[in-house]
């Protein structure tokens, strides 16, 4: 099967700001273009799945808009990491300690108090095991921490113990990558 992971288009918050698991609206024109181009990819009837975070849920709504042969629902698994007591901070005025302490126990620690890594593994790959078991294409539109830990599980990484074993690249805002699953 084949699943389709698509980042929001950007964020109506300032640059430099952690905004995780903040519910924030994505740019109105942005997210009618994604969902224009998505329109245009997706196969009839394919499952589309959104993280209920407005940014996600606009997207998805738009797309439905141009392609109502789509099924539609939102999970709450497919929230971006959250960050506690850090979003809606600046990332350059969280203290280093605090960055230290993460880096020190990336996978396990809760970095804002909130979420660790390895719960927020674990939360994707609970969406993950049930996509894979329905067996039918799928589509996420979702965020980009979301999709770099779906894209570990795909290589049937199920755990990160270190921050070098984060993936990197994501999507641009708007954009999406193919996985088979």
């Amino acid at each position: 099967m084949k699943l389709w992971l698509v980042r929001h288009a950007q964020p109506v918050i300032a640059p430099g700001v952690c905004y995780g698991a903040t519910d924030v609206a994505a740019e109105p024109q942005a997210t009618l273009q994604a969902a224009q181009a998505l329109a245009q990819t997706l196969p009839n009837g394919v499952a589309v799945v959104s993280s209920p975070l407005q940014r996600c849920e606009r997207l998805a709504h738009c797309l439905r808009g141009l392609r109502p042969d789509l099924a539609y629902k939102t999970d709450a698994r497919l929230v971006e990491m959250d960050f506690g007591c850090w979003e809606g901070q600046r990332w350059d005025a969280i203290p280093q300690a605090d960055y230290d302490r993460w880096m020190a126990a990336f996978g396990a620690h809760r970095f804002g108090g909130r979420e660790s890594v390895h719960e927020f593994m674990r939360r994707v790959a609970s969406a993950w095991d049930e996509t894979r078991h329905v067996g039918l294409d799928a589509v996420w539109i979702t965020h980009a921490g979301v999709i770099r830990a779906a894209s570990l599980l795909a290589q049937g990484v199920c755990e990160v113990e270190q921050a070098a074993q984060w993936p990197r690249e994501a999507p641009a805002f708007g954009g999406w990558s193919e996985l088979q699953a």
